[in-house]
């Protein structure tokens, strides 16, 4: 219990105190939220040793759970800033359906991610943000980074049986964990050079010996989801994954001790990820421990996707991929948006 007290009194503490400075790194690095349920309390600590460690993204995305964590860090929220939010909150704010085969609003989730951050939009956050949800017509995984940045927040998180889908325009939106549960990949799209990824959720697909229906329905689940994972782990750089396999993605309980894992697990990675972003330099040859770094290096030499605009070498300079917000759009920023969002007939 040491350690828990002394994250619960630290976050006390810097609630007070102005965030730290981030030092600056000429590379355009991104940050990936995975999906993961209210495992998604691990971010948290994750940020927090960001925080500690001087390290700042130029790009975000997230899915699921990871969604509202990148919302919230996006919009400029600090760890200990985000975990106020979710304390005291209760399991019937966010369920209200007392029957597990009658799912409940997603409305919930997008209330409660609106009493925090308001109605911002993508195009008026701090940070370029992407979040993932899949349309429930086509089968599609589909990119959000325009418009409410609540209500995409809550598509992003409509588990299929547990929330209703989310209507936006045409399409008619599930939990993007379906299909992209550690979305990296799209932080490469938006113009990151370096990526780092949180998968909160690594030891999906583990199987079963039980012969029950409803753990071999679980089992079969799970072991589709990582297939989904496996592109976001071929584009990142560095993983870091909290092990919180002992805590159920569907309860409240036990935020300090997930905060505190989440930490613990950005910790043990952050020489890795300083050497990544050019904070520091390496003190022994790389070891590419992780498959996306292997991936990363062996595609380097691939010819530039057609019409995608080289990035600039100007720090926090808006890429055509993905429109910085309030800044304005050129011809060729309004091109990329275009293509970012052909399968939402976005013009």
């Amino acid at each position: 219990m040491g350690i828990l007290s002394f994250f619960s009194r630290r976050a006390r503490e810097e609630r007070a105190l102005p965030p730290p400075k981030p030092r600056s790194s000429k590379i355009r690095a991104g940050v990936a939220f995975g999906a993961g349920g209210t495992r998604g309390y691990a971010h948290i600590g994750v940020i927090r040793a960001f925080e500690e460690n001087g390290i700042d993204f130029q790009y975000v995305s997230g899915c699921s759970a990871g969604s509202i964590a990148a919302a919230m860090y996006a919009y400029g929220m600090s760890a200990a800033e985000i975990e106020q939010c979710f304390l005291g909150l209760r399991y019937n704010e966010i369920k209200t359906s007392k029957f597990w085969f009658v799912p409940s609003s997603s409305k919930n989730v997008e209330n409660i991610i609106r009493r925090h951050i308001g109605d911002v939009t993508f195009e008026n956050l701090p940070k370029p943000l992407a979040v993932i949800g899949v349309d429930l017509k086509s089968g599609e995984e589909i990119i959000l980074n325009y418009g409410d940045v609540a209500r995409a927040c809550s598509a992003s998180c409509a588990v299929p049986g547990v929330f209703s889908p989310v209507e936006i325009g045409e399409l008619r939106l599930i939990d993007g964990g379906m299909s992209n549960p550690v979305p990296s990949d799209i932080l490469r799209v938006m113009g990151a050079q370096a990526v780092v990824s949180i998968d909160i959720h690594s030891g999906r697909g583990g199987g079963t010996e039980s012969t029950k229906m409803i753990d071999v329905l679980k089992a079969s689940f799970e072991i589709g989801m990582k297939a989904t994972a496996l592109k976001g782990i071929i584009n990142s750089d560095i993983i870091i994954q909290p092990d919180c396999h002992m805590y159920k993605q569907t309860k409240l309980e036990h935020m300090e001790e997930m905060i505190a894992e989440g930490y613990r697990a950005a910790m043990e990675k952050m020489e890795e990820i300083k050497v990544l972003l050019g904070m520091e330099k390496p003190k022994a040859e790389p070891k590419y421990r992780d498959l996306g770094q292997i991936i990363k290096f062996s595609a380097e030499a691939e010819e530039t996707p057609e019409n995608q605009s080289e990035p600039s070498d100007s720090e926090g300079e808006a890429l055509p991929a993905l429109p910085q917000g309030a800044g304005g759009e050129d011809g060729s920023q309004a091109a990329g948006r275009q293509r970012f969002f052909k399968k939402q007939g976005k013009r």
